[in-house]
């Protein structure tokens, strides 16, 4: 396939499925299966991380109001009513510190299944029957607004958080908001502040990753790190910038799509998604292997 037209494939899965409760990383995976292709030299690992940071953009732009406002009202709140430690500023942080700790310690397990699409398939379709069950149950939260979100349901956030970091496929999307519905919030608060959650947590992530892979020589932890040094063209440039844009622009226009969507409906729609997802994945992945 053309590396223009690649990338602009690959920036609109990203761009839609990065936020969307269905695992941008089990897509990403499945499109390079489905297409054959080879996207491990040290370009395209490069690109795959850029347009996880093309996406990323589309939060602060989407929600800068909000952040900005709880920038100005920290430590006590807009309502005078928190503390250094329950304002949604420090709760946010609090969950990426849960998530970040043990996510750092099984970095190398977390790497193995990075390229397993059967622990992809498995769990798209037991997080979509997960996220499923907790729709239909937690059909009366306590909590409709991230500033009334107290410690507890944070450090239960970034706990659940853990497992889509082990388990790609799982998508941190997916477990925040589960997370957040079973701890009492709503459908809206608990999406928002998954949201709010995906600033840190994939930008430290991602960050990591991009200077693990342009400097290879300096992390020979990894099985790639004899890798080619990265060498960028012109054609390598322009490629690069078509899946940043693509990737910012679409993911900027779902996450205004899905807060609209989650305030009139629920998330049923997509665990009913992943499950067939997960297995027609397994359904593949059988027939492959005979």
């Amino acid at each position: 396939m053309n590396d223009f037209l690649l990338s602009l494939l690959l920036g609109v899965v990203e761009g839609l499925t990065e936020f969307l409760p269905v695992s941008s990383t089990a897509h990403l995976r499945i499109v390079e299966a489905l297409l054959q292709l080879d996207l491990h030299d040290s370009f395209w690992k490069m690109y795959s991380i850029v347009i996880q940071l093309g996406a990323i953009l589309a939060l602060p732009v989407y929600f800068g109001a909000r952040i900005a406002k709880f920038v100005r009202s920290f430590p006590r709140g807009e309502e005078r009513d928190r503390t250094i430690l329950t304002h949604p500023l420090s709760l946010t942080l609090l969950a990426f510190a849960i998530t970040a700790i043990p996510a750092w310690l099984l970095k190398k397990q977390i790497g193995q299944n990075l390229e397993s699409l059967n622990v992809m398939a498995w769990a798209l379709l037991i997080g979509g029957v997960v996220m499923w069950v907790v729709d239909l149950l937690c059909r009366h939260p306590r909590v409709n607004r991230v500033e009334e979100m107290h410690v507890g349901q944070a450090a239960w956030i970034g706990a659940v958080q853990i497992v889509s970091a082990v388990f790609p496929g799982t998508s941190r999307s997916m477990s925040t908001i589960a997370a957040g519905q079973t701890s009492g919030l709503s459908r809206p608060a608990a999406l928002e502040f998954s949201f709010f959650l995906s600033i840190p947590t994939m930008a430290v992530a991602t960050g990591y990753d991009f200077l693990k892979t342009v400097m290879p020589q300096h992390h020979a932890e990894r099985a790639d790190a004899n890798l080619a040094p990265l060498v960028m063209t012109a054609h390598n440039w322009i490629v690069l910038a078509i899946g940043l844009a693509v990737s910012f622009v679409v993911a900027l226009a779902v996450v205004a799509w899905f807060m609209r969507w989650v305030r009139a409906r629920g998330f049923a729609p997509f665990a009913i998604y992943r499950i067939v997802l997960g297995v027609a994945l397994l359904v593949f992945l059988s027939r492959g292997s005979r």
